[in-house]
């Protein structure tokens, strides 16, 4: 191995090394639906580096907030924008704050069956104001899809017109069901949630103009009895290897 590259490779895993090098340490990880996929095939990896056991807790976007600002017992959480509240809360240390991926919004179609354009605001307004039923996640339940697309039903100006057709369901995985049992014909919710699904396929993603990415960034509980071995696991999930897993997923990594 070339030095630069041994260095650099000592560099990314030294919080690994560290964790490693003491006891085990028993972690819990409290994060959104969105990131569940991702975090579930990178876990493993971690726990095999370090010796260390992670127990983890998924949620909606707006629930894992709560949890965090109201003092749930966690040594890390995953979070989504905004942070303010989190960051003010003092539940968390401010200066751990990892990005780790961001996320679309996108529209799915069963298996094999046609995709409609989804490519401009104008395609879309069409496609739903078209539609005899449209799923995606509750956002009264903290759902960050149903949160975002709202955002977008309203920037299209058409959000009464969808709210009298809508399916609203429980996250991702309900959502997918729906348009794969033939519920509605038209359903979306973030495209890590698409992914993985029987019996569906991504279409694409809401446009730009009228979406924004859904952020997930991590911290090391103030609270955290294993400090160390916290850090080592945000570390891990930010890691090159771990990019290349949320992209498989339909994330991309970083801020």
């Amino acid at each position: 191995m070339k030095p630069a590259i041994a260095v650099l490779c000592l560099v990314l895993n030294a919080p690994l090394l560290a964790a490693s090098s003491s006891r085990a340490a028993e972690i819990t990880l409290i994060a959104p639906g969105g990131v569940k996929a991702a975090i579930l095939a990178l876990i493993p990896g971690y726990e095999k580096a370090t010796g260390n056991h992670v127990t983890t807790t998924f949620g909606s976007g707006g629930g894992t907030q709560s949890q965090v600002i109201d003092g749930g017992a966690f040594d890390a959480p995953i979070v989504q924008p905004p942070l303010e509240k989190v960051i003010a809360s003092g539940r968390v240390i401010a200066a751990t704050r990892t990005p780790l991926a961001k996320v679309w919004v996108g529209f799915a179609a069963k298996t094999g069956a046609p995709h409609p354009d989804v490519s401009t605001p104008e395609a879309v307004k069409k496609l739903l104001l078209g539609a005899r039923a449209v799923a995606y996640p509750n956002a009264a339940s903290g759902a960050a899809a149903g949160v975002s697309f709202d955002a977008t039903l309203r920037k299209l100006g058409i959000f009464d017109e969808v709210a009298a057709k809508r399916k609203m369901t429980r996250g991702g995985a309900e959502t997918m069901a729906a348009l794969a049992h033939d519920e509605v014909d038209v359903a979306l919710t973030f495209i890590s949630e698409i992914v993985t699904e029987p019996g569906v396929e991504v279409v694409g993603p809401a446009p730009a103009a009228i979406s924004e990415p859904t952020r997930f960034v991590a911290f090391v509980s103030a609270q955290s009895k294993e400090p160390e071995a916290a850090k080592a696991l945000l570390a891990y999930l930010s890691s090159p290897e771990a990019a290349a897993v949320y992209k498989a997923r339909g994330m991309e990594a970083g801020e």
